[in-house]
């Protein structure tokens, strides 16, 4: 499920916890790895529950206004599309997705709000509207559905950033990559599949699992010597200046260019140049690419920096 660029994201926010909060050690700093990427697996199971939530509200509307004294005729002949959605009926009978749920009770029952406004998004949306009253029902249009609930309200949705950052500390930076993992997983669903289809595992392979520890590792082992390369290249910036998760973007990137002979070296620049986009500034992706070129330049002339593998032997 996780992509690298999460799992270095990940790494990052352990490294920066690592070193601002005090007594924290390297056993500590890999547990909170785990528990970190582990909860946004979590993530990924709750808000596919969410989207069976809104549904299960809307039943639930359907029902109390047939229970009204004197129903209208449209009260007594709901448009049930939505309910009886085919994708959301194999989500529901989906194993993998239970058992989980039984491992990890996650639930909206204490945040209503979030489900009942979201439902009201929903209805309020044209797209929606064109589903209930298509002429044509089918299981593509069932899943396209959700598709468009999740990528154009659950992800533009505030309240629910709001809602998950009050309740896990690790989710509010997941959340537009874990919708995506979502879409991804729906599209995969066959109509033909009681289940709809498999969950994405937690990690593609134990590889993963291996670069994400390894890299943390190497990094917190090696932190000194990558600050001294840092200085060095540095030119007129003392240390002290570069801003504190700028070194950290840069102490990765040298750690996965030294330990990791698969990676190219561009795609290791590339990579953490996007992040310090994200977690830094724009100004800062610049002087990372500028300190991270002339440093990796430098190893590779030394010959500590060695890549191996298909289409790797001889990079420059």
């Amino acid at each position: 499920m996780f992509s690298r660029r999460l799992l270095r994201i990940k790494v990052l926010q352990t490294l920066y916890a690592y070193y601002t909060v005090e007594g924290k050690t390297y056993v500590a700093a890999e547990k909170d790895l785990l528990h970190s990427i582990g909860k946004s697996y979590e993530l990924y199971h709750l808000l596919m529950l969410l989207l069976v939530d809104v549904a299960d509200y809307a039943g639930s509307k359907i029902e109390q206004a047939r229970q009204k004294r004197i129903p209208s005729y449209e009260d007594l002949h709901p448009n049930t599309r939505f309910m009886d959605n085919a994708v959301l009926k194999q989500l529901r009978n989906n194993d993998a997705f239970r058992k989980f749920l039984y491992r990890k009770p996650l639930s909206w029952v204490q945040y209503p709000e979030i489900v009942r406004n979201l439902y009201r998004l929903l209805l309020d949306s044209e797209f929606y509207g064109e589903y209930i009253s298509a002429a044509d029902h089918t299981y593509r249009s069932d899943k396209r559905l959700l598709e468009r609930i999740c990528i154009d309200l659950v992800m533009n949705y505030e309240d629910l950033y709001l809602n998950l950052e009050e309740q896990s500390i690790f989710w509010i930076d997941d959340v537009d990559f874990v919708i995506k993992m979502i879409v991804k997983t729906l599209k995969k669903f066959t109509e033909d599949n009681p289940q709809g289809g498999e969950l994405l595992p937690m990690f593609n392979d134990n590889d993963d699992l291996a670069y994400s520890k390894k890299l943390l590792r190497s990094t917190i082992k090696n932190g000194e010597e990558y600050l001294k390369l840092i200085d060095a290249s540095a030119n007129n910036w003392e240390l002290e200046r570069i801003a504190f998760i700028d070194s950290l973007i840069l102490q990765l990137a040298i750690s996965e260019a030294l330990e990791f002979k698969s990676i190219p070296t561009k795609v290791t620049i590339n990579e953490f140049i996007e992040i310090a986009k994200f977690y830094s500034t724009q100004k800062s992706s610049q002087f990372i690419n500028g300190i991270l070129d002339n440093i990796l330049h430098g190893l590779k002339a030394e010959g500590k920096i060695v890549k191996t593998g298909r289409g790797l032997i001889g990079e420059v």
